[in-house]
């Protein structure tokens, strides 16, 4: 099977796409702009990895509305199986079904072969994805929560972009749809799946990206609002927290401060306003300690 060369119709550049996006409001770097125009152009799987909150989830989100795609969501958890993941049978309907088929007196080996009909198939992401093919994009989240048994099912899905159900068939994707697979790096994902992808890490925004990113989300707030939010976060990410904040916390952080009244971040804005960035008490006394300090000094 050949791989395919040409830059997907709807991006004939990087800089097309990099435009593209900024106009939904998501700014990227150029080498996150890069990796999502080789995954299109090449049709390949593009995994993103980084710190939970840098806006891995929000791309396949701002992606699929580009191209005018169904965002098919996959949200990966500890235990999580082929049958949550693929397809499985409504049993109840079924049931029901059955009952109503003997009471009415039907060939029972008609209603047996009806059973397994496509009403009673309920789809889940995967198969939902492989028949919309190249008119969705599936977004695999947070596949580290997961085992390594499904890591591997995975791959296997993703190596021919088909599915067998026994009582129907094999389902195959007429084209493939676009896949993005996030990575908070809990575990390490097998070095299989990682050949299958391409990569691209997101990391924090530099300070001035942070600034940008700020206004473009909360347009009301003043540069200097904006700024005075992001050093914030940035002397927050330097703590030792359990969680550290985000983007999108920072963007949150932003609107509560301009809710309120504020023009800038000081010692008593952050402590009233400290909930919108940080999420545990812990984290939250050593953040409003250490921004109180900063402002003393």
């Amino acid at each position: 099977m050949t791989t395919p060369v040409e830059p997907h119709p709807a991006f004939p550049t990087i800089a097309h796409l990099e435009k593209a996006l900024r106009e939904q409001d998501y700014l990227s770097d150029h080498g996150l702009a890069t990796a999502l125009f080789l995954a299109l152009g090449m049709r390949r799987p593009l995994l993103l990895e980084g710190e939970a909150g840098v806006g891995k989830t929000e791309v396949a989100k701002t992606l699929a509305q580009l191209l005018g795609s169904e965002l098919v969501r996959l949200q990966c958890y500890e235990g999580i199986d082929a049958a949550q993941a693929i397809y499985e049978w409504d049993y109840s309907r079924q049931l029901l079904y059955a009952r109503a088929s003997h009471e009415l007196h039907q060939d029972p080996r008609r209603s047996v072969g009806e059973l397994y009909g496509p009403e009673f198939l309920l789809e889940r992401p995967l198969l939902r994805a492989i028949k919309s093919g190249s008119r969705a994009v599936l977004l695999i989240d947070e596949l580290d929560r997961a085992d390594d048994e499904f890591e591997a099912f995975l791959l296997e899905i993703l190596s021919e972009y088909a599915v067998t159900i026994p009582e129907v068939g094999t389902i195959s994707a007429e084209s493939p749809p676009v896949v993005i697979i996030t990575s908070n790096r809990t575990r390490e994902l097998h070095d299989a799946l990682k050949r299958r992808c391409l990569y691209h890490w997101i990391d924090f925004p530099t300070l001035e990206r942070e600034v940008e990113i700020i206004r473009l989300r909360v347009p009301d707030a003043s540069e200097r609002l904006a700024i005075s939010v992001a050093t914030a976060v940035s002397r927050l990410r330097d703590l030792d927290l359990i969680k550290q904040p985000g983007v999108a916390e920072a963007i949150d952080w932003t609107a509560a401060v301009a809710l309120v009244g504020a023009h800038e971040i000081d010692a008593d804005v952050a402590e009233s306003t400290i909930g919108s960035v940080v999420k545990n008490r812990e984290d939250t006394e050593r953040a409003t300690a250490a921004l109180a300090e900063t402002f003393h000094d």
